[in-house]
Order: structure tokens, then sequence, then C-alpha cells
């Protein structure tokens, strides 16, 4: 075997001793309650969920892009109305529950007895909440003030609840909680975004908050920036760079990871680096992977020595990779592959999506299931739940004329109310969140105030 097959003999399982560390085969089970059908055993029989959505993706072949972005470069966009073909059939609320695709992380994580393993697992998770986002090149529809989102996976152990807390700006808070409360995780996002010409930028401001609490530890964290290019012309394409400080607030280990942008060459597109270190700024393990992908972490130690090996050697797959950023940014394509270390120890893999994914705005499996109304689910929802909402469902089954009159429709409601408010000195009043100071960052942050499963049909807003 020469020293390149040796480089990318790849070891999937989690029982690597080449660091001559602790080993960590118990860190992650693969074969959890998840699977790419979405299926799931409900209390009342079986219930299968759905694998696809009532209609396919509308086309915008025929609409100008340009004619509406041409006069918004370098303008914030969530305060200009968008028309209803920029949009994929689910709220921003929807959006944000897809953090939790990948829940079995959390509840591995929560399993570990070593510090340093349950943040590896939580790197892994907090790369795996943003996965969902490769290739989703629409937007989410904007919540309206005082929507509301609930997702209740007893299967997978879980309950979350969402909340439009204010419109301008727009910020979205959630609460996940375990339900044998081993974890909470929670946060608001408001996110920013900007149009350059090219490309819309996206700045998803707030902090992510997860606390494992059977063993008192809070990790706190904020999501990396998003691009989405060739807006006007070519192939549109999604990256996220930035950097991501994940903080074990308990015992003061850090993991610092690089999302790294495409740049002008294709070589670092999607791929995310880091390591971990404790109290002391030691590292203990380096992390690596892509966020389209995968995740992998190594004995910093091994790591070191085979990068100094194979930068001995030969790399045919980099020495035939010439390509560079064309002026539409097209990216190549094949480039979908982590190159694995040996020794290296699986965090996390991306779970495929639907074959038919393409005619579904690029959704995943998870994704697919969050707009729909399982049998005698609308009586159980509170009037201000986004399934409710008419534009959306209107564009999950493929009539954009009804979801576009139903989008503007709810929009002017939704200025009248404020007129009205504003017309009355009245000030809009949240219903299961309040703004208080984030105990573990110090930092304002909207926090979950309960009730909300004992109390969600009393005095509900009329917003659709």
């Amino acid at each position: 075997m020469n020293n390149e097959e040796e480089f990318f003999d790849a070891q999937t399982g989690l029982e690597s001793d080449d660091s001559g560390e602790v080993s960590f085969k118990d860190a992650l089970v693969f074969d959890s309650n998840e699977g790419t059908d979405g299926s799931s055993e409900q209390e009342n029989g079986v219930w299968e969920r759905r694998k696809a959505l009532p209609g396919e993706t509308i086309s915008r072949s025929n609409f100008s892009v340009w004619s509406i972005l041409k006069k918004c470069v370098g303008m914030e966009l969530s305060k200009i109305a968008m028309p209803v073909e920029f949009n994929e059939p689910l709220s921003f609320l929807q959006r944000i529950s897809e953090y939790m695709e990948h829940t079995h992380l959390i509840h591995k994580a929560c399993s570990l007895s070593d510090a340093v393993d349950r943040m590896q697992v939580v790197a892994a998770f907090a790369v795996s909440a943003v996965a969902s986002q490769w290739e989703r090149t629409r937007k989410p529809f904007n919540p309206l003030l005082g929507e509301t989102y609930e997702l209740i996976r007893e299967d997978e152990g879980y309950r979350l609840i969402s909340e439009q807390v204010s419109h301008h700006p727009p910020v979205s808070a959630f609460h996940a909680e375990s339900l044998k409360q081993e974890f909470e995780f929670h946060g608001s996002i408001c996110p920013k975004l900007k149009f350059w010409g090219k490309s819309v930028e996206a700045e998803p401001q707030g902090t992510m908050t997860l606390e494992l609490l059977k063993h008192k530890e809070a990790y706190t964290w904020t999501n990396p920036m998003c691009c989405v290019h060739n807006i006007i012309l070519g192939k549109l394409w999604i990256e996220q760079y930035g950097t991501v400080e994940i903080v074990n607030h308990s015992t003061g280990d850090k993991c610092i990871l690089n999302f790294k942008p495409c740049g002008m060459f294709g070589k670092d597109l999607h791929k995310v680096e880091g390591f971990i270190q404790d109290e002391s700024k030691k590292k203990r393990r380096v992390i690596y992977g892509k966020w389209t992908e995968s995740m992998y972490s190594i004995d910093p130690k091994l790591y070191e020595t085979k990068k100094a090996e194979k930068k001995t050697g030969s790399d045919p797959q980099k020495e035939g990779c010439s390509y560079e950023v064309e002026e539409d940014d097209e990216l190549p394509e094949g480039q979908d592959t982590v190159t694995v270390i040996p020794g290296s120890a699986l965090l996390w893999r991306i779970t495929p999506r639907p074959s038919h994914s393409a005619q579904m705005y690029n959704f995943t499996s998870f994704a697919v299931t969050l707009n729909e109304l399982e049998p005698g689910m609308e009586r159980l929802l509170p009037p201000t739940d986004c399934r409710l909402r008419p534009d959306i469902r209107a564009m999950e089954h493929g009539d954009m004329d009804l979801a576009s009159a139903e989008k503007e429709r709810l929009e002017e409601k939704q200025r009248a109310a404020r007129r009205e408010r504003s017309e009355g000195e009245e000030e809009w009043s949240t219903r299961w969140f309040r703004m208080v100071t984030n105990p573990f960052t110090g930092a304002e942050d909207w926090q979950y105030a309960g009730g909300y499963f004992d109390r969600k049909y009393t005095d509900c807003p009329n917003i659709y």
C-alpha cells in the first residue's frame, strides 16, 4: 500500500486506539430511531410520516429576480416584502426546528461520562444543526408576530415550542426539552439578510444554549454566516463560513470551529476544522470534516504526525484539482468527500436525502414532515401554529396564485394590526417567551416562560 492509500484508508468505526488515549468507541450510536424514511410509531397505532410534499417545487424560471433585487444592493432585506417565488413552503420557525434532526447526538452526549467526549458530540451537533441548509436556496416564510410552532417527537424523546417574539427586527425564539428531563436546548435567532449584487448573505444573530441537566453543564455558541451565491445568474449554491466558539461554562473547555469559505479555489468548500481545548488551553482533540457530509475527531499529536507524513508524499487528488471559481461563481461537481485520517473517530454523518429531494425544494426527510397535519392534529393545535398558515399550505400544494394572494393578505392584516396598536398606544406582549439575562453569557436573551403545553389554546391572537 502506498502513502496515499494509507492516508485515505478511512476508519469509519469509533474504536481507534492509534492515539494511545482512551477509546471513544461508545461516542455515537448511528443505528438510532431515526431513518431516512422518517417513519415512526404512534400510540394510536402505526402512523407513517409522509415522504413527499403534496405538490412539486414551483419553478421560478419565468420570474425576474433582478427586477426585485436591483434596488436592494447593500440593504438589509428583512424589512422588504418579497414575492412568494423566493420562498419554500416552511415558516422560519419550522426551519429552526430542523436543528433537532440529529437529536440523537444530544442524547449521546448526555450518556457520556467524560467532559471532552461530551464536547466532541456537542460540537458535532452544532455542525449538524446547520447541515440541512445545503442546497436550500429559497428562503422560509417570515413568521407573523405571535406565530408559534410546536413539535413533539415522542419517539426521539423531545418536544419543542417556538414563537415569533418580534417583527422589526424579526426575532424567533425557541425552546426544546427532553421528555425525560435530560437536556434543554434554547435560543433566539435574528436573521440579518443583505444583498450584495450577486449573493445574499445571512447573519443568524443569536446564541444557542444547550444544557445537559444530568451533568449540570451548559454550552453556548453562535451559528456561522451563510451566503447564497448566483442570485441573479448561474447555478445557486451555498457556503457557510466564520468561527464558531462552543463554550462549556461548567468546565471551561472550548471547541473552536472554523467554517472555511470557498475562496478563490474550491478546495476548502464546506470544510470545518477546529480543536477542543481545556481550561488550561491544552489541545485535547482536533475536529474536522464537512458540514455537508460528516465530522471526525482525532488526537492532536496523531493529527500533526499524519499531517507531516502527508506533506512528504504526493496527493494526486489535490494535484488533479486545478479548477478556479468562474465569474458566475459556478462550482465544480464531485468535491463531496472528506479525507479521513487513519485513527480518526466518526462523530456524525449526515442523513441521506430522499432521491426526489430536488423536486421538493431540496428538503430533507425531516423537513418534509414539518408542515404535515397528522390525523386529528388540527384540533390539537392553537390557531397560531405555522401548520395552519394558508399561504404556506397553498404553496405546499403547488398553488402559487393562492399562496401569493394569502401572503399579501396576511402581511396587510399584520400591518393593520400594528397601526391599530400604535393608535391605541398599545405594545405587543409575547405569550411564551420573556426577555431576560442569559445566566451563562450575561447577554440579553429570550427565555421560555413555560406553560405552553397547558395553556396553548387560551387567549390566542387572530393572526391568520
